[in-house]
């Protein structure tokens, strides 16, 4: 493991130069990942371990018609490579849950059904494990369990591999039956496209994550944003100025400067005023959402979040529930405002846009 240091804390990451994807197809050779759930993380990892030369099949319920369908067409064979969960889970030496975290307590008593002594049961996220009392997904003594959690959608995982530039991703052994979990986990963390592993425990990854996308990476952001325009509607201000002074020039521009070279870059390539105003209010916006982090953070550890999730994600009505959520964000003025803004981008980078989109959503992305 390569010892990088972060801000000043040093911690041990696994690199591919450390472990190469040779050094990964030797370790998997004799193995069959089979991938149970073909939704969201299920397509990029399986697509991705494909063409790096793994043995992978899939395992999915048939009466999850669009699902399976959408196995058929990225070219997984019914029969071959395309097998109903408990079958995939019998022909499996590593079992990858990458159903969703509500579904992994449904299928969870057919799973242990078939599990094998020495066989490793993989997770992407530390849920179903950290809050076993809730989803009662405990596994036998003698499995491996492991986890890799890349830091992005399926969507990113699968475009990032395509590009060369790969994700990185946390990994984490809770189980080693077979004296062999970490070699697995990082063979399979490497496998999957990741271009770096850092390694956590499963409880930090489930605590750290539920609290980000509920956070800064989707639910704060969202909310920011849409209060944000809100606040310049209401002074007046036209619908496509508000959503280009909230959405337009961080996503198209501001966000690129602090991923090439971080906050400060981005603030020192900025006009003086954007610098001055932006140092002035930070603190003051850190100081009014700390007490909400808090409380998020609170909510997460005491699992009253992942509380949440199980009573509502396995509802009959949810999926009603999630078009209505939705709709209401896509048919809002900022969205659609928003949705108008995109169609008036430069035409060849639209194009390659759509172009990127389509290759990658033709191989079963989300």
């Amino acid at each position: 493991m390569a010892v990088i240091d972060f801000g000043g804390v040093k911690e041990t990451v696994v690199t591919r130069k450390e472990f190469p994807l040779a050094k990964a197809r030797a370790m998997l050779k004799k193995e069959v990942v089979a991938v149970i759930g073909y939704g969201v993380q299920g397509p990029a990892q399986s697509l991705n371990m494909k063409d790096n030369g793994i043995n992978v099949i899939i395992g999915q319920a048939k009466e999850y018609k669009k699902d399976w369908d959408r196995a058929v067409r990225d070219g997984w064979v019914p029969g071959k490579t395309l097998f109903p969960i408990e079958e995939a889970v019998q022909r499996g030496t590593i079992i990858q849950m990458l159903v969703s975290d509500a579904a992994q307590r449904k299928i969870w008593p057919t799973v242990k059904k078939f599990l094998k002594p020495g066989d490793a049961l993989y997770f992407s996220h530390g849920f179903s494990i950290v809050y076993k009392e809730q989803t009662g997904v405990i596994p036998p003594k003698n499995v491996d369990v492991i986890m890799v959690a890349p830091k992005g959608s399926g969507t990113s995982v699968r475009r990032n591999f395509l590009s060369g530039a790969g994700i990185n991703s946390s990994f984490a052994v809770f189980q080693d039956a077979t004296g062999c979990a970490a070699d697995r986990c990082m063979a399979v963390g490497i496998a999957i496209g990741s271009g770096y592993l850092f390694p956590t425990t499963f409880k930090n990854e489930v605590y750290s994550d539920l609290t980000g996308e509920r956070g800064v990476l989707m639910g704060a952001l969202a909310g920011i944003m849409q209060a944000q325009y809100d606040v310049l509607r209401r002074n007046g201000h036209s619908p496509s100025e508000a959503f280009n002074e909230t959405s337009e020039e961080l996503t198209q521009s501001l966000i690129r400067l602090v991923d090439e070279n971080g906050m400060d870059w981005m603030y020192s390539n900025c006009s003086v005023t954007a610098q001055h105003g932006a140092l002035k209010w930070r603190p003051i916006f850190r100081s009014a959402n700390l007490p909400v982090f808090e409380k998020l953070y609170k909510s997460v550890k005491t699992g009253q979040e992942t509380r949440e999730v199980l009573r509502d994600c396995s509802g009959k009505d949810y999926q009603k529930f999630l078009s209505k959520k939705l709709g209401e964000i896509h048919d809002s003025e900022m969205w659609r405002t928003g949705a108008a803004v995109r169609a008036l981008r430069p035409r060849e980078k639209a194009k390659a846009i759509s172009a990127g989109t389509k290759g990658i959503g033709g191989r079963g992305q989300n």
